[in-house]
């Protein structure tokens, strides 16, 4: 079975498993989605979705962001880790979004990477979630489920996102990478994965 074979598989496997394809952020518009996603980084969305109501109570909007105390909101998003460095990334990220773009969430990656701690992960799930672009994010459960399923043999994300925008259809790609996410906490974990309960069983080379 090819590798383009597998993906349309796979897709198709996950779309019966996962009907609903969600982001599992909690957030009311792009710039909170922005944050959110900063903010998940070695974090986990359940942690996240925890923090962020009283932090976007207490900061609402991206002025508010751009001329907030770096550390004040520190202590808001402490139990994210990593948060003095978040901390200044997201009020440096409202800075620029001000500054540059008339406070509005850009909707190119290519604009979207040059915001303070956005990366191309972050930048797909702006462009796919919010503008409705084809994107690929690629994060540890993509890695992990696509190099076992045998669709490439890479650790580096970068080189995984342009393998995977040539296998999976665009319309499609989205909606895949977040069912990824629900797949690989249910049965496809990084350790002792539930291969016998899995869709993907028949045609998954289960590379480490």
């Amino acid at each position: 079975m090819t590798t383009k074979k597998i993906a349309l598989e796979a897709i198709e496997a996950l779309k019966i498993k996962y009907p609903e394809a969600i982001c599992s952020l909690t957030y009311s518009d792009p710039f909170e989605l922005l944050v959110a996603t900063r903010l998940s980084a070695q974090c986990t969305d359940a942690r996240v979705n925890m923090v962020t109501p009283a932090l976007f109570e207490r900061f609402k909007g991206i002025d508010a962001f751009a001329e907030a105390d770096v550390e004040e909101v520190g202590q808001y998003i402490k139990s994210c880790g990593l948060y003095k460095t978040k901390a200044k990334d997201l009020v440096k990220m409202a800075q620029q979004l001000r500054e540059n773009f008339n406070s509005t969430v850009p909707d190119t990656i290519e604009a979207l990477t040059t915001l303070s701690g956005v990366g191309r992960k972050t930048a797909n799930l702006i462009v796919g979630d919010v503008f409705g672009k084809p994107a690929v994010v690629v994060d540890t459960h993509c890695i992990r489920i696509t190099r076992r399923l045998g669709l490439h043999s890479e650790k580096d994300a970068g080189k995984i996102e342009k393998i995977l925008k040539g296998l999976l259809p665009p319309e499609e790609s989205n909606d895949f990478c977040h069912r990824l996410v629900l797949f690989g906490r249910e049965i496809c974990t990084a350790r002792n994965p539930k291969c016998d309960a899995c869709p993907l069983n028949s045609f998954c080379l289960k590379k480490a």
